[in-house]
């Protein structure tokens, strides 16, 4: 057996579920299912019920405790009727469940031990009718199950596991990574988790994959694969470049080195304030985070407003004069814009270039402009007027306080910058955020591919 056999084997004996875990999920599927149809029709309601994803598939990894059920209605029923029935449905299956809101409302909650999704959608006849996005999923399933066999199942666990492992599964906008449907088409596409990874390895994004030939439209992403079941979609849009080039990364490494801790990494130990501060003096870097009440948005809502605003920051700051090392944003209670800078200080002055004096009527504007001001010059570097003239801001937490409403920010902390509703931490303060990101803070201060 090579050692990349070795350490699979090994890997498959904590991923794959027992047959008693099977079983009982197995039954327990099932009175769900039927527990749903009695909801039905003391509904007096037609609709049909589906267990799908990875459990319904086979391709759930031991552990894994999630169900996910859809009932399917008439698609003549109105958005409204759909929401209301649905819910209705979902509240007597699981009683002590609550409302969750993708595209439209659906019940979540507790299952004999099992974490239940309970979705409503419409019974299309093909994916390309759809009138909700969750109205793909039956057919996702369909196709899966048709198609996985239970070597492949085996080797869809695997993936899952490795890119769990190395920080890139998850179709959330938080993770940007990939999802357990597009695991799944990648290991029929390349027919299994080896082939997948030794594909991974030699990518020139962007990757084109149609498993069924439909000759789609184009897709402007680093990863493409079209959905077998609609041809107007790639599965992988949410799969940001920072994520393809993991996979690579770690296909690579793992193919060049077999090891089991890539599939189980440890923990990350959390940093205290006291390590913060020793990183910061042995960087010789200075620290600014903007700190704020994080707004009430679910993940993939909050996730792409920091990421905007963390971005804003930056280009605030470098068009400021200010050179950035490296950012970062994190949330939990409160959220934090985070950003290491060369320096926090900055000269008084700065250079103002004007245009060349060859222009004319725009280069005697400039000129007369500056002309009489408080400044330096105007005068001549080559053939262009310049002046060094005061600068607004001269340090960055300066700029954080006066002119973090003037650069781009996600709406709801835009709302927030105005109230003023948040504080500026400076150096060695920031070290009170360890607090409550000292995982983060720790993946920050060693950073791994």
């Amino acid at each position: 057996m090579s050692e990349f056999e070795d350490v699979v084997a090994r890997v498959r004996e904590r991923v794959d579920p027992t047959p008693s875990e099977r079983a009982e999920l197995r039954e327990a599927a099932g009175r769900l299912v039927a527990r749903a149809e009695d909801a039905l029709a003391d509904h007096g309601v037609e609709a049909d019920v589906m267990q799908v994803g990875s459990t319904a598939r086979g391709t759930w990894v031991r552990g894994d405790r999630d169900i996910d059920v859809f009932v399917r209605f008439d698609p003549t029923l109105s958005r409204e009727e759909l929401e209301d029935l649905g819910l209705a449905v979902g509240n007597q299956v699981l009683p002590d469940g609550h409302e969750e809101y993708a595209e439209h409302p659906y019940v979540k909650g507790s299952f004999e031990g099992y974490e239940v999704d309970l979705v409503p959608c419409y019974r299309v006849e093909a994916a390309t009718e759809i009138q909700s996005a969750v109205d793909r999923t039956p057919f996702h399933n369909v196709y899966l199950r048709e198609r996985l066999t239970d070597d492949l199942a085996a080797d869809v666990r695997l993936l899952k596991q490795f890119l769990k492992g190395i920080g890139a599964y998850g179709s959330d906008l938080r993770t940007q990574g990939f999802s357990g449907y597009l695991t799944e088409l990648l290991v029929l596409e390349y027919g299994g988790f080896r082939e997948v990874l030794e594909a991974a390895r030699d990518w020139h994004p962007p990757v084109e994959h149609d498993p069924e030939a439909h000759a789609a439209a184009t897709f402007d992403d680093p990863l493409v694969v079209i959905d077998p079941t609609d041809p107007e979609r790639n599965v992988a849009a949410v799969v940001s470049r920072e994520q393809v080039a993991r996979l690579q990364h770690y296909a690579r490494a793992f193919l060049d080195d077999p090891r089991e801790d890539v599939f189980f990494p440890d923990a990350r130990l959390a940093l205290d304030p006291a390590d913060v501060r020793s990183h910061l003096e042995r960087r010789g870097t200075n620290a600014l985070a903007v700190r704020f009440d994080a707004p009430d948005l679910v993940e993939d809502q909050l996730y792409p407003q920091l990421r905007r605003s963390r971005k804003g920051l930056v280009r605030g700051l470098e068009h400021a004069g200010f050179e950035v090392v490296r950012s970062a944003a994190w949330a939990d209670d409160s959220a934090v814009l985070f950003v290491e800078l060369a320096t926090a200080t900055l000269p008084a002055i700065e250079r103002h270039e004007g245009p060349p004096v060859h222009v004319g009527e725009h280069a005697t504007g400039f000129f007369e402009k500056y002309e009489d001001a408080d400044v330096y010059g105007p005068f001549l570097d080559g053939h262009r007027y310049v002046v060094e003239r005061e600068r607004d801001v001269r340090t960055a937490a300066g700029f954080a306080t006066e002119r973090l409403g003037e650069v781009a920010l996600g709406t709801h902390v835009a709302s927030i910058v105005e109230a003023g509703d948040y504080e500026v931490l400076v150096d060695a303060d920031v070290a009170v955020l360890a607090e409550e990101f000292g995982r983060e803070l720790a993946a920050y201060f060693d950073p791994i591919p």
